[in-house]
C-alpha cells in the first residue's frame, strides 16, 4: 500500500445481492477511500461460505472475493467468535456455555438480549469449535485477514446509554452479568491460587479473578486463533471495546495486526472529542508496531459530523478509521468521507 492510512468498513452479511450491485457499491468504496472491506461471514447463528460444520446461508463470501479483488479492495473475514445461537449446539452442548456468578448459563438464561448465548472460552471443546471456523476461512487463498468480533465476555456493565434500554441502572458488577462461574473456569482458576471465585467474599472485587477471566480471553486469541490464521499468511485483526474490563478483553496484550475499539460515542453519551481521546488512550497501550483503527457509528453521525469524527480519530493516533457499516452510509456521507480522505491523503 501507498497510503499512509487505512480505511475499512464493516459489510453486514447480505447474500442475496447481485454480482452488478456489488460491483457498484464496492467501486464506491474504493472512490471514497476505502482500502479494505470487512464482510460478516459469520454471525452467531450461520455463515456465508461454504462451512463444513456451520449451518450456510449462501456462498457470499465466494461470491465477494473476485469482486473485491477487481475493485482493488482487501477483503477480512468478519466473524462472531464466543456467541452461539445455533440450536443444535445449545440444546446438545449446554455445558459448552459461561455461567454467571447465580449459576445461571447462557445456553438457557442468556442476559440482556437473546442471542448472547456465551461459550466459554476455557473449555477445549469450545476452543476447537471457534478454531474450526478460522481454519476453513483462512483456507481462502484471497482472503487477507480474518476479523475477530465477539471475542469476549457478556458486559458486566453496559455501556451508560444502553443502560436504560433494559431498565438497569449498573452502579457495579451484579453475579447475574459476572461471567463465567463454570466448573471448568472454577477448577482452573482453584488450581491456580487455591480459592474457588464462589468462595470468595466479593468476587467482583477481587484483581486476580478479574485477570483470569481477560486471560482466558486472551488465551483464545493467542494461542487457538491468532496462530492458525498466521499459519495461513492471514493478518489478524478484532473488534474490541473502549471499556475493556466490561468484557474481560485486554486487547492491548493481543499482538494483533490491528485493532478497531467500537468509538460508538452515543452508547456512552459522549461527544466527537471523546473519539479522539480514547484513540489516544487505545494508542498509548498498545505496542508500537500495532495500528489502531477508530470504529465509527455512522447512525448516530450526520454526514457533516462524519468529517469530524474522522479528524479526531487520526489527530488521537489512529491509522485509519473503520465505518459501522456500509448499509448505514447515505450518498451525503459518502461525500464528506471522501472530502475528508482526500484532504488526508494530499497532507501526507
Amino acid at each position: 500500500m501507498t497510503e499512509t492510512h487505512q480505511h475499512w468498513t464493516w459489510i453486514g452479511m447480505d447474500p442475496n445481492t447481485s454480482d452488478d450491485e456489488w460491483r457498484r457499491l464496492l467501486a464506491r468504496l474504493r472512490q471514497s477511500g476505502i482500502q479494505a472491506i470487512l464482510p460478516e461471514v459469520v454471525t452467531n447463528s450461520a455463515a456465508a461460505y461454504a462451512s463444513e460444520h456451520l449451518p450456510v446461508r449462501g456462498p457470499w463470501l465466494e461470491q465477494l472475493l473476485p469482486l473485491a479483488a477487481a475493485a482493488g479492495l482487501e477483503v477480512h473475514a468478519w466473524m462472531h467468535a464466543m456467541p452461539c445461537n445455533i440450536p443444535a449446539v445449545y440444546q446438545h452442548h449446554p455445558d459448552w456455555y459461561a455461567v454467571n456468578g447465580c449459576g445461571e448459563s447462557t445456553a438457557d438464561k442468556p442476559p440482556y438480549v437473546s442471542y448472547y448465548r456465551f461459550l466459554c472460552p476455557s473449555r477445549p471443546e469450545v476452543q476447537e469449535f471457534v478454531g474450526r471456523r478460522v481454519r476453513e476461512l483462512a483456507a481462502y487463498s484471497e482472503l487477507t485477514g480474518i476479523h475477530l468480533d465477539y471475542i469476549r465476555f457478556p458486559d458486566v456493565i453496559l455501556a451508560s446509554a444502553l443502560q436504560p434500554r433494559y431498565g438497569l441502572v449498573q452502579d457495579r458488577e451484579y453475579p447475574q452479568f459476572d461471567y463465567c462461574y463454570c466448573e471448568v473456569c472454577r477448577r482452573m482458576f482453584r488450581d491456580q491460587t487455591g480459592v474457588d471465585p464462589v468462595a470468595l467474599e466479593d468476587p467482583a472485587q477481587d484483581a486476580s479473578w478479574r485477570q483470569f477471566r481477560c486471560d482466558r480471553i486472551s488465551h483464545m486469541v493467542r494461542e487457538v486463533l491468532a496462530p492458525v490464521a498466521r499459519q495461513a499468511g492471514k493478518r489478524v485483526t478484532a473488534a474490541v471495546f473502549p471499556n475493556w474490563w466490561h468484557v474481560r478483553q485486554e486487547w492491548h496484550t493481543w499482538d494483533l495486526d490491528g485493532v478497531m475499539p467500537m468509538l460508538y460515542h452515543s452508547f456512552y453519551n459522549e461527544d466527537l472529542d471523546w473519539i479522539g481521546s480514547r484513540c489516544r488512550e487505545g494508542v498509548e497501550r498498545l505496542p508500537a508496531a500495532v495500528p489502531l483503527y477508530s470504529g465509527l457509528f455512522v447512525p448516530a453521525l450526520q454526514p457533516d459530523q462524519l468529517a469530524p469524527a474522522v479528524r479526531a480519530s487520526m489527530a488521537g493516533g489512529a491509522r485509519g478509521v473503520s465505518l459501522f457499516a456500509s448499509g448505514s452510509m447515505s450518498d451525503a456521507h459518502w461525500d464528506a468521507f471522501a472530502s475528508v480522505n482526500q484532504k488526508l491523503t494530499g497532507n501526507r
